[in-house]
């Protein structure tokens, strides 16, 4: 195994004072408590987290497990849909199943889950992008399915995701106008305007060219007779294209491209358990060092670890 990055290595309890998880043994079960399952098999689940960058080789990684875990996701999130809504058609299912299983649904109930300072990265990894957050929950869902079953993988599923099935609701699957809003709001915080940018014909059968816009970027345009249809068919080149953006970018994400993101303070690099094991006992002897001695008190000492002087406390204080 290479060495390991571990997106935090202090996590909080209720009453608010740190503990240091010591061991792979703790994150897993400190995993297994918040998605709400127990594995029988504690190494399936550890390859769940592991990123490609922490991984002998690709095939150690969770990459085929995100694989299978994206085809259990649309299998039950189709059913889910299917049973809920049986007035609608197959469009507008389509539509709403697209949305909850999307890169940045996954990454959101990852988020929900709080598993981002449990997923194991490689040096040089040091902020957990979407695309990572997401496979890691599509990974787990395969793990379960594998350990527990389908009801078990369908239970994890419906718990991880349950804020973003409460949220959906069907959208007229002809009103493009509604479908954008209903996305860029939900994926891009953003509402969407429409521009006109050309009117061409005599009065009586003017022809509208309208493009819409969500934040900086413009669409292609549509036209039509009035601005109604128009603003119609440039809303529906925009849902288009947004969802061709998310089908590419999903596709092409790397281990090369995430290890490229910038660095941040809430990573701590960890060679083996006997490193995590000093780190315990060094964390502690700061701690009781500090002014506070609570979180540590940002002060300047060095670390034996880093000749850079890097600040553990501070780093504790962020986490």
């Amino acid at each position: 195994m290479k060495p390991l990055a571990y997106a935090a290595s202090w996590n909080y309890e209720l009453k608010g004072s740190p503990t240091v998880m010591s061991s792979i043994d703790d994150i897993l079960e400190l995993c297994e408590a918040r998605i709400g399952y127990q594995f029988r098999d504690r190494t399936l689940l550890r390859r769940c987290l592991t990123h490609s960058s922490a991984a002998e080789t690709r095939l150690d990684s969770n990459e085929r497990l995100e694989f299978l875990g994206d085809a259990v996701l649309g299998i039950i999130i189709c059913e889910y849909l299917y049973q809920l809504f049986p007035e609608q058609r197959e469009g507008q299912l389509t539509q709403m199943k697209s949305w909850l299983v999307s890169r940045q649904t996954c990454a959101r109930a990852a988020k929900l889950l709080d598993l981002q300072p449990l997923i194991l990265v490689g040096r040089g990894l040091q902020v957990i992008p979407e695309s990572i957050l997401s496979a890691a929950v599509e990974s787990l869902i395969a793990g379960v399915y594998f350990d527990g079953g389908l009801d078990a993988a369908r239970s994890f599923i419906l718990h991880a995701f349950r804020e973003e099935l409460s949220l959906c609701r069907p959208v007229d699957s002809e009103n493009y106008k509604s479908q954008l809003q209903e996305y860029t709001q939900r994926e891009l915080g953003k509402t969407p305007e429409y521009l006109v940018v050309g009117e061409s014909g005599p009065d009586h059968a003017r022809e509208f060219l309208i493009s819409a816009k969500v934040g900086e970027v413009m669409y292609e345009s549509g036209r039509g007779r009035s601005k109604k249809e128009a603003e119609q068919q440039a809303a529906r080149n925009a849902v288009l294209s947004l969802l061709q953006d998310d089908e590419t970018v999903s596709s092409s994400a790397t281990p090369d491209d995430e290890a490229t993101e910038a660095p941040s303070n809430g990573v701590m690099e960890l060679e083996s358990a006997e490193e995590i094991q000093l780190l315990v006992v060094s964390e502690t002897v700061i701690a009781s060092n500090c002014a506070d001695a609570e979180f540590g008190c940002g002060c300047n000492m060095e670390s034996a670890d880093d000749p850079n002087g890097s600040d553990p406390c501070r780093s504790k204080e962020q986490l």
